[in-house]
């Protein structure tokens, strides 16, 4: 249920169901001080902070077909692009006595044609610094609940390589594999194929 004083986010747990935003009493997030985590829309205002998760990516993963580092422009126009219907999430918590952004996560139309405006599609990137603590999970089901709520369809995500951990937290979610996409992007010198997941909402 939403609670009046958080301006209609929602208050959940990670170790439990949870419907949306919110703040989070996160205990597996043992590296945070309070172990909360507040999950909200992304302003302007952290910009700097979701490109510096977001370039370490295209730098050093290949999570990303992106070659190069975003610009704090760039970065500005992302956000800004993805309004009313569409959402830029950042997880955030407090952490060694200032709030950091921990991870965020966006929903992007699937395809530019009009017959495809029910179906977009997820990105979901976590400071390296807090993987495998949740809140890839936390932002994954927020962006999920955000497609419920503005009447989406079907959620689609594409990962690079297949690989693991992210194909773990969509199957968690109920997405389906639904195809391979061989040898589509090129990236560190290597052919990378794209695991295509789905789901329908």
């Amino acid at each position: 249920m939403a609670a009046p004083e958080l301006e209609g986010r929602l208050r959940f747990r990670l170790d439990r169901p949870r419907p949306a935003l919110g703040r989070t009493r996160c205990r597996g997030l043992r590296s945070l001080a309070s172990g909360v985590v507040d999950l909200r829309p992304a302003t302007l205002a952290d910009a700097d902070a979701i490109r510096a998760i977001y370039n370490r990516a295209v730098l050093e993963t290949a999570t990303t077909f992106d070659l190069v580092p975003r610009t704090r422009a760039d970065q500005e126009h992302y956000i800004t692009s993805r309004s009313g219907a569409l959402a830029v999430l950042v997880a955030e918590a407090d952490h060694e006595g200032s709030t950091r952004i921990t991870g965020f996560g966006s929903l992007s139309f699937y395809r530019d044609r009009a017959g495809y405006r029910t179906s977009v599609e997820n990105s979901v990137y976590v400071d390296r610094d807090f993987v495998r603590l949740g809140v890839g999970d936390l932002l994954l089901s927020g962006l999920l609940e955000e497609a419920r709520e503005h009447g989406f369809h079907a959620v689609f995500a594409r990962i690079i390589d297949a690989q693991a951990p992210s194909m773990a937290l969509h199957y968690k979610h109920g997405y389906e594999l639904i195809g391979i996409e061989r040898e589509v992007g090129r990236k560190f010198g290597k052919w990378r194929d794209v695991a295509l997941l789905q789901k329908l909402l």
